[in-house]
């Protein structure tokens, strides 16, 4: 562990460039609650509770696309795949969950303004959202496609931006923020979330029971090392005794690193999955309550 601050610097291990703009969304997010306190009216203020959401989703998507692991991932494939739960299994939902409910009835309202709605209504379909959120994690971990991506910074950054926007629309229709045309029944809503574990469960179970290594990033010295340059600095040379020197970092060999990356989604996933679940539930049951408060006598027919 020493081996990793001493070998790297500042611009490496922290990403600054992702901690600027995060500093900057966390501003607009700031802005956008003074216009709610200006407003003379809002549907629904936004809650102490939505504000500390953002502010931890914020936190999860840095460590899922920066931070020291942004680093550490390159090297070791159970850190990797922590970047991967922090992305797009922690930082989406507590995003959706921290947005203030008069923003995205704007945004809807605006859409229905430049008449895309037939548009949005086709992106918005939750069995799309549904094949193409695990359909892209699936397909990103199968072996070629992952080293290739790895070594082409470019599109690495354009695969992930459109995973981040595929978890987008799978959160929305598990956490339902606004009511909209595919607004499903929550009874369904339970169903969608465990069709989703279900889907995930065959890229997670290749990583888990392959008899070898099956990715060169983790193998390939040569391969490593490719990696490794795009996330240095220019001009800064690759330390090669990290991938198997004294001063490597690794503490499991790859294919054991390999089952823990592939055990470490599913248990992640199922986790979270679950308290989403709980979160369903909970509002269902006050529905039903909000329902059997509004009965009143008159309600009852006379016998």
């Amino acid at each position: 562990m020493e081996s990793l601050w001493t070998t790297f610097g500042f611009r490496a291990l922290w990403t600054p460039e992702l901690m600027g703009g995060i500093v900057v969304i966390a501003l607009l997010y700031a802005w956008l609650l003074h216009i709610e306190k200006s407003r003379n009216k809002t549907e629904k203020p936004t809650r102490v509770r939505h504000k500390i959401y953002f502010g931890l989703g914020l936190i999860a998507l840095y460590g899922g696309w920066g931070s020291p692991f942004y680093l550490t991932g390159h090297m070791i494939m159970s850190i990797h795949m922590l970047q991967m739960v922090l992305a797009y299994f922690v930082a989406v939902p507590l995003l959706l969950l921290g947005m203030p409910t008069w923003v995205l009835h704007q945004v809807s309202n605006y859409s229905k303004r430049l008449k895309i709605q037939p548009l949005i209504r086709f992106i918005g379909n939750p069995i799309l959202a549904l094949l193409l959120f695990n359909g892209l994690f699936s397909f990103y971990h199968v072996p070629f496609m992952f080293d290739s991506l790895m070594q082409a910074p470019v599109l690495h950054s354009l695969y992930q931006y459109g995973l981040f926007g595929a978890a987008i629309l799978m959160w929305w229709h598990m956490l339902a923020p606004l009511p909209n045309a595919y607004q499903l029944p929550d009874l369904r809503r339970i169903g969608y979330i465990f069709a989703n574990g279900i889907l995930i469960t065959p890229a997670c179970a290749l990583i888990i029971f392959a008899p070898e290594t099956m990715y060169a990033t983790y193998t390939d010295p040569l391969i490593w090392a490719n990696v490794m340059s795009y996330c240095l600095p220019a001009g800064m040379e690759v330390p090669l005794t990290m991938f198997n020197g004294p001063s490597s970092f690794t503490f499991l060999d790859a294919r054991m690193d390999q089952q823990l990356a592939g055990v470490l989604m599913k248990i992640m996933q199922e986790i979270v999955y679950g308290i989403t679940i709980g979160y369903v539930f909970k509002q269902w049951l006050r529905k039903e309550r909000q329902q059997e408060g509004k009965m009143t006598i008159s309600d009852v027919p006379s016998t």
